[in-house]
């Protein structure tokens, strides 16, 4: 066994314990969170704040090697083309890049990830990997005729990470049809577990997409050669048409949300829909330049997650710095709902809140130590120091 006391321990379900000590045993199992040392145990003390290890609710892995390759802040539709036209490289860059990404969040105290995935480029990594992964296989296919195609393509993907935990999943409102949004709608309500994650809202094209059928998606459509002429617009945000086509069965994780209204997110409210929203604010300063207007979400019950999203849309793969935007730009947040946000809540998501997420005896969190902050602020000099 072995002990460590800080400053302060948060173990997230319970109040700050001052000069708090957390005693763990060989394995990394949490024994006993509170004020003394068990007599005969190994003490570390450390300056700072101690935590639970981190989840990173989204991110793409597979695309690691895109790291510095796309432009910032030139849009959704551009930073897609762009995706699109560098994504396909040698199989082994592509691992490791994934491989390094992997070692990078787990550096930065990173426990487990929700993980998207369009090809098997990560499935050697992520049943070798320190970190606890489920991968949400994505589906596309925004023609009708493709669908069921697209489906028993993401149903034989899905089966190459096992047993790992994967889902199959929508990837975005612009990119998935009605008749493929119906097939992922049967199978999930006849799975017993297949989490869905979507990408939500990250522009304001999307909404114009699906309220009044222009924008730069018409654009995007054209340059793949995609024929839409089928789609009538909804005169409704992507969100409040979508929602209704997604399974009340399974929980569901609505990513980004860069241009989700107060009318959108009561809209949500409506359905019998078990959502939880992830913000990935780095990503969102790297491609639109603008921040999800978090305050709206606060006070209105949902659980919240954060993502890194991927390294073609991020300098770093660090829940910490995704933490310091939000602290940044939202100085009222204080140092608990970060980190709630920051470990509990994805941890539940996840459906592996038994195991990680708080310091409470009996579970295997991780341990963080989070050092340089302003009293319990994060700055931009705080660090994350992996102790398990």
């Amino acid at each position: 066994m072995k002990s460590f006391r800080a400053d302060y321990i948060f173990p997230v379900n319970a109040d700050p314990i001052k000069n708090g000590v957390v005693t763990v045993d060989d394995y990394g199992k949490i024994v006993s969170v509170n004020t003394y040392v068990q007599p005969g145990v190994a003490v570390e003390h450390l300056n700072g704040i101690i935590c639970p290890g981190f989840v990173n609710a989204h991110c793409h892995v597979e695309l690691s090697h895109l790291h510095g390759q796309t432009p910032k802040v030139s849009g959704l539709v551009e930073f897609i083309k762009s995706v699109q036209a560098l994504r396909k490289v040698d199989d082994e860059i592509i691992q490791q890049a994934a491989l390094a990404a992997d070692k990078q969040m787990y550096d930065n105290g990173i426990v487990a990830v929700g993980d998207i995935s369009n090809s098997n480029h990560s499935v050697a990594l992520k049943k070798a990997s320190k970190i606890y992964y489920h991968t949400f296989v994505e589906v596309f296919g925004f023609l009708p005729e493709r669908a069921e195609g697209a489906f028993h393509a993401a149903l034989e993907l899905q089966k190459q990470f096992k047993p790992l935990a994967a889902s199959v999943v929508p990837h975005a409102p612009y990119s998935v049809s009605k008749e493929l949004f119906k097939l992922l709608k049967n199978y999930s309500d006849s799975a017993s577990s297949n989490l869905l994650s979507i990408h939500n809202q990250e522009c304001e094209d999307e909404n114009k997409f699906y309220r009044y059928k222009n924008g730069k998606f018409i654009d995007l459509y054209d340059g793949f050669g995609i024929d839409i002429s089928y789609f009538k617009p909804q005169a409704r945000n992507s969100i409040q048409s979508i929602i209704p086509l997604l399974s009340n069965k399974q929980k569901v994780l609505l990513v980004h949300n860069t241009c989700t209204n107060l009318k959108d997110i009561y809209f949500v409210k409506r359905f019998d829909r078990n959502i939880t929203w992830c913000f990935c604010p780095n990503a969102n300063l790297y491609i639109e330049g603008k921040l999800p207007k978090v305050e709206l979400f606060l006070d209105e019950g949902f659980n919240i997650t954060l993502g890194t999203d991927s390294l073609a849309s991020n300098d770093k793969l660090s829940i910490l710095s995704e933490m310091q935007v939000l602290q940044q730009h939202i100085p009222s947040l204080p140092l608990n709902k970060l980190l709630e946000w920051a470990t509990i809540n994805g941890a539940r998501f996840l459906g592996i809140d038994d195991e990680i997420g708080t310091i409470e005896p009996g579970k295997t969190p991780g341990l963080n130590l989070l050092t340089n902050l302003d009293g319990f602020k994060i700055t931009p000099e705080t660090q994350v120091t992996r102790l398990l």
